[in-house]
């Protein structure tokens, strides 16, 4: 059988075992037991065991092949990643998201400790120890980085084939001890799952994450007769008035509009400023100041035109000195106040009103087509790995390492992506990919490096985990897994407040881990969960994939 399979040809065998690696990986990552199962992480055990077979057949692979491909999916994995976190990865870290990934960095920082202490305790190895780390916090990207950090310091196959291994003893138990921390916070705090929904759903009404608005009269005799630019703080300030009733006529309020006793303003804009600005004009009026039946209208409409992105509200007309106006922008599921300084970027959904002609005029500015959001853009992803590969590959000098950092094939492209995915477009280069393609790319990229790195460590892996040291490696995982998420989990809740909820989405996301944000969900019907596991993703995600190449170069080099 072995001679016949070596008969094939290099690239017919890797082809067949790698594509026969992901198929029964796939079936197998699909099988749950209560909703748990391995999802993605079944290809690296159908790996596992198509190496061991092939191992003992006398099947030999072609090992730079192998490289190559390992190295190709693990670069298209991070990449995708990038393009598609790189939108709301900045704006992650600001207002209440900050808190959020305060305590997801705890997570992460926990994890790096008690992996040190595993390693100068039980003197694991290095390689092995990353691989540990990884698969306890289910983190394929953080394994390729360990990977790759190896081999960059010119570490043989023998080495290089230890972190897949130590992944795949600590992985099981990474899925099942997030969900075991979860249901130990939530019996041992007294949780009660509809309180916690509905303290949640108080908060978010409270501050949305949606702009709200408001319709104000106005009583004050001071802005009687001035133009609206001379009203303090509208507009540029956050706060935009997008139609006025105004003698019993509804118009788009312009800058120039001069305001009377009585006119009422439709105001949009973040909750406190409303108030600020509220108090400022008048009263609250309950009026309706509804398009229908009138000459204006309203749409929302996505920037595409190349010519749109990159540019200021202001400088396009549509911050109130236009005929029509801009009144809340959409980005990467945050409305943003639509200020004069606002800079447009590729795929951002724009709420616009004014009459039909000029809504349209403004139609054919914008772009709106939303066609472009469906397609990938090749030539925009393959120059963004280019990038990537070389960012990667630049020395960074760390006072205290014996050699320099590098971001590798693992940092480079996520650092490019995330880069690329927040500026969106360039010239004639597009970065923003349709959910699917970019979810279809991510897990060709994942399945071939899965795929990989199981038939390359399938013939040390029943011998490591029957006669080696593999039973002790998975106590270990159990603890980096356990120790940070608890002593996090209990914090947050009982000394800083967390919502049972939103704490839930924090650890799911600060493991990376979509079963644990499934099983989250399954608490309730509340988006808690997946708000705060969206929130702290990007950053973790970029962390996870970092901390492995640290540990190597501050312990190997």
């Amino acid at each position: 059988m072995g001679a016949m399979l070596n008969g094939l040809g290099e690239v017919a065998l890797a082809a067949i075992a790698v594509s026969l690696a992901g198929t029964i990986g796939l079936l197998l990552g699909r099988v749950q037991i209560r909703g748990v199962g391995l999802g993605i992480g079944g290809v690296l055990f159908a790996g596992i065991a198509l190496g061991d077979l092939a191992a003992r057949a006398g099947v030999h692979f072609n090992a730079e092949m192998f490289d190559f491909l390992r190295e190709f999916g693990l670069i298209l994995f991070v990449f995708t990643i990038g393009v598609q976190v790189g939108p709301g990865f900045f704006g992650s870290l600001r207002k209440s998201g900050l808190q959020l990934n305060l305590a997801a960095l705890s997570v992460v920082v926990l994890g790096v400790l008690v992996t040190l202490a595993v390693h100068w305790i039980f003197d694991v190895p290095v390689p092995a120890l990353v691989g540990l780390m990884s698969g306890a916090v289910t983190n394929t990207p953080g394994l390729g980085a360990a990977t790759q950090a190896l081999a960059d310091l010119g570490a043989g196959p023998e080495v290089t084939a230890l972190p897949p291994l130590g992944y795949a003893m600590a992985y099981p138990f990474g899925i099942v001890g997030i969900l075991l921390a979860m249901l130990l916070i939530r019996f041992l705090t007294r949780v009660e799952i509809g309180a916690e929904a509905a303290a949640y759903d108080r908060q978010r009404r409270a501050g949305a994450g949606e702009l709200p608005s408001m319709n104000v009269t106005l009583r004050n005799a001071n802005l009687d007769g001035l133009p609206l630019a001379e009203v303090p703080r509208l507009w540029d300030a956050g706060v935009v008035a997008s139609r006025m009733m105004k003698e019993g006529a509804l118009l788009v309020p312009r800058r120039e509009t001069v305001a009377h006793l009585g006119d009422t303003l439709h105001l949009v804009g973040p909750s406190e400023k409303l108030h600020a600005m509220q108090l400022v004009l008048g009263v609250p009026s309950d009026t309706p100041l509804t398009t229908k039946g009138t000459d204006l209208t309203w749409t929302r409409l996505v920037v595409t035109d190349k010519h749109a992105t990159g540019h200021r509200l202001g400088a396009l007309g549509l911050d109130g000195t236009g005929i029509a106006t801009v009144s809340r922008v959409m980005r990467a599921g945050t409305e943003l106040p639509a200020q004069s300084d606002l800079v447009l970027e590729f795929g951002d959904i724009v709420t616009v009103v004014g009459p039909k002609t000029a809504v349209a005029d403004t139609r054919r500015v914008l772009g709106d087509e939303k066609r472009r959001l469906d397609l990938v853009d090749f030539p925009g992803v393959f120059l963004g790995i280019t990038l990537g590969i070389l960012l990667g590959s630049i020395p960074i000098a760390i006072p205290g390492l014996s050699a320099p950092l590098k971001l590798g094939l693992a940092g480079g492209p996520l650092v490019v992506a995330i880069l690329l995915g927040r500026k969106g477009s360039w010239g004639p280069f597009t970065w923003v990919m349709p959910p699917v393609a970019n979810h279809a790319l991510r897990e060709f990229g994942i399945i071939l490096f899965l795929g990989v790195v199981g038939l390359k460590a399938g013939g040390r892996f029943l011998d490591t985990l029957l006669q080696g040291d593999g039973l002790a490696w998975v106590a270990y995982g159990a603890l980096i897994t356990l120790i940070p998420l608890l002593i996090v989990g209990f914090l947050a809740r009982l000394v800083f407040g967390f919502n049972y909820l939103t704490l839930c989405g924090v650890l799911a996301g600060s493991m990376t881990d979509p079963p644990a944000l499934a099983f989250a969900n399954a608490q309730s019907e509340s988006s808690a969960a997946s708000v705060a596991y969206a929130s702290v993703y990007p950053l973790v995600m970029g962390l996870r994939i970092f901390a492995p190449q640290l540990l190597v170069l501050l312990l190997m080099s």
